[in-house]
């Protein structure tokens, strides 16, 4: 018994798109081979959108699925399967599409409501399967109806509420379903029409005015806004103009307001009538006619001096019946000047200010738009000044200046000068500053500055500020005499000098070691100065510089020198004595010791012969020798020479210069190494 499926394949009758409520059948169908005539089991299973809506058995190679009655929810993908023995074999899918939704049904909680109540509705889709969406129609005459959409993902209905508005009366609401197939909205028909009836709980209002026409300014103006109502409790009248509620009465169906009537009594008035959630609103409009036009106030003159008279005058043009005051303005309320028509006074600084006129024609008051008054007291003599203080400038800086006046009403216009040449001008109130970035040494002419106001007295100038413009220090240098090598303990002179800066100097000496330590300082009124260091020490031994300062506060440091502390001359020649007196000494020794040994040995081996001059000289020599003990060094052993050149010139006579000098043979053993 061998078997093998051909194809398995699914289809839908009539057609895979069905009207909705119409019937409708899937059938399933093997096409198998055998080897022989023998009964087969077949396990037929359908499913929509992979999930099991039919399962048969049977001994036939084909299966129906049988729908009576198609609805949308019937639409999805359906495919089969087909188990039969071990082998088992699936269908590919079709897509069923059932057209069309069933009819909503609408039903509302109330057939009769009241103004300011809500209408509940439910819309249903029987048969219809989830998600559906619901959409809710408000339907008024002559009106675009108004929808609320609501979405359900697990029933098939859904509820709405509609507020009953002001003017409704007999309204009509209705629904339909809608699902989304194939990424599109597939929409029901309509449902059945429900018609509800509102009823007023109380009537529109009524709003009267009196007197009805001719209204003018003085004149009392009475309000009265009314209506009828059912139940009076919790019902409230308002009476607004410009958003602005004059006045509101509760439970009550009558609302009166009076007022003496002005200019700004004119406009839009609003009854308004609540009850719960109904209102109802009736609109006027009132014109209130002018009795007499604002005042002018008039001032002899806007900007006046101190101490000098001002006249203030108060005036309705073509109309003289009014009582008149005259005010000043002022943040804690107006103050009453005179109650007049005209006000004269000497005016003063304290009377700046707004100024005002009042009008009053049967109980109506107006007043004037304010007028400026300005009093000017004259500007004192401004003082120049550096802001930093000293009448100073470093060169390359800049160069702030403050000009002020101690007395003057402000604005004050300040100018300022450098030179003859007008620099800035300034309104301010009692001061200005002024910024000369381009400081040069060579600028002429100080700087001034000017001040005037509104007052008549016109400019003043104040004196003339000189500045002094500081040069910075440049290029420091330090030098030394004896430079390099000092002997220890004599005199050194360092000299500290600049290029260029202004001054005074002041000038520091350092030594530098492990740390820096300040050897001398001094203020100059010159580009250099000399330190003597009277004795050197071993320990002066180092790197040294100088530092030179002036006010423009730069610290210019020179170039650092080495000085080496050596020994004196006369150290060196007392070092030497020590260590050349001992070995001398021992020479001497040696060579007596040898003379000595020599003579004992061979007895005299020097002989001389010649004139007795010669002998004389001789012993005279040998004679001095031993007389001269002492070392002379210095001065001391040339002069020493020099008379003994002297002596020696002057003994010489005429017998010495002829004399014949005789010459002696002298033969000298040799030194026995051994001894």
């Amino acid at each position: 018994q061998v078997f093998t499926f051909n194809t398995v394949e699914i289809k839908v009758h009539p057609s895979a798109e069905v009207k909705n409520g119409a019937p409708m059948s899937v059938v399933c169908h093997a096409d198998i081979s055998k080897s022989t005539n023998f009964q087969l089991k077949h396990n037929f299973t359908i499913l929509k959108d992979r999930k099991v809506v039919f399962t048969t058995v049977s001994d036939r190679d084909k299966a129906q699925y049988e729908v009576s009655t198609a609805r949308s929810s019937d639409t999805g993908d359906y495919e089969c399967i087909v188990k039969a023995g071990k082998k088992t074999r699936s269908s590919s899918s079709v897509h069923v599409w059932v057209r069309g939704m069933t009819k909503p049904i609408l039903t509302a909680e109330k057939k009769e409501v009241l103004e300011g109540e809500v209408v509940k509705l439910r819309c249903e889709l029987p048969q219809e399967e989830p998600p559906l969406y619901f959409v809710f129609r408000k339907i008024k005459t002559n009106s675009t109806p108004k929808e609320k959409q609501t979405f359900e993902g697990h029933r098939n209905f859904s509820v709405a509420e509609f507020p009953v508005e002001d003017g409704d009366n007999i309204l009509q609401f209705d629904c339909f379903g809608r699902r989304i197939v194939k990424s599109q909205f597939e929409n029901s028909e309509y449902s059945n029409t429900t018609l509800v009836t509102v009823r007023e709980p109380f009537i529109k209002p009524t709003l009267t005015v009196g007197p009805p026409s001719n209204i003018t300014e003085g004149d009392r103006i009475q309000f009265e806004c009314s209506t009828v109502v059912a139940k009076v409790h919790d019902i409230e009248i308002m009476l607004q103009k410009n958003k602005t509620i004059l006045k509101s009465v509760r439970d009550k169906q009558l609302l009166e307001y009076s007022a003496v009537a002005t200019l700004e009594h004119s406009g839009e008035y609003l009854c308004k009538v609540e009850q719960g959630g109904a209102s109802k609103t009736t609109k006027m409009n009132v014109v209130v006619s002018e009795l007499f036009p604002k005042p002018k106030l008039a001032a002899s003159v806007n900007k006046v001096d101190e101490n000098k008279e001002l006249t203030l005058s108060c005036d309705i043009s073509g109309f003289q019946n009014a009582s008149f005051s005259i005010l000043r303005k002022n943040s804690n309320g107006d103050v009453l000047l005179k109650n007049s028509r005209n006000l004269t006074m000497r005016a003063n600084v304290n009377d700046t200010g707004f100024y005002t006129c009042k009008a009053e024609v049967k109980k109506i008051v107006k007043e004037s738009k304010p007028v400026r008054i300005s009093v000017y007291a004259p500007v004192s003599k401004p003082t120049l000044s550096v802001v930093d203080g000293l009448p100073e400038v470093v060169l390359g800086k800049p160069l702030w200046l403050i000009c002020r006046s101690a007395m003057g009403t402000p604005p004050i216009t300040f100018t300022f000068y450098k030179g003859n040449d007008v620099k800035k001008i300034v309104t301010n109130d009692t001061y200005a500053t002024f910024l000369d970035e381009n400081i040069r040494l060579n600028d002429k002419g100080g700087y001034k500055c000017a001040a005037r106001n509104n007052h008549s007295s016109g400019v003043k100038t104040s004196n003339v500020l000189n500045i002094t413009v500081i040069v910075p220090i440049k290029n420091a240098s330090l030098g030394s005499i004896p430079y390099g090598e000092v002997e220890d303990g004599s005199e050194t002179a360092f000299l500290c000098s600049v290029n260029e800066g202004s001054w005074p100097i002041h000038f520091r000496f350092f030594r530098k070691t492990d740390h820096e330590v300040l050897l001398y300082e001094k203020s100059e009124n010159a580009d250099r100065i000399m330190w003597r260091k009277k004795a050197m020490k071993r320990q002066d031994t180092g790197t040294y510089y100088c530092m030179a300062s002036n006010r423009a506060n730069v610290d210019v440091k020179s170039r650092p020198i080495t000085i080496s502390v050596i020994l004196a001359s006369w150290q060196k020649g007392v070092i030497a004595a020590f260590v050349l007196i001992p070995i001398a000494g021992a020479v001497a020794l040696m060579l007596w010791w040898f003379l000595y040994k020599k003579k004992k040995a061979k007895g005299p081996t020097v002989e001389m012969s010649g004139s007795p001059l010669a002998a004389n000289l001789t012993g005279e020599k040998l004679t001095r020798q031993n007389n001269d003990g002492d070392y002379y060094s210095g001065s001391g052993y040339i002069e020493d020479n020099e008379n003994h050149m002297k002596s020696t010139d002057e003994s010489k006579g005429p017998d010495l210069e002829s004399a014949d000098v005789e010459y002696t043979e002298v033969e000298v053993s040799t030194l026995d190494p051994h001894r």
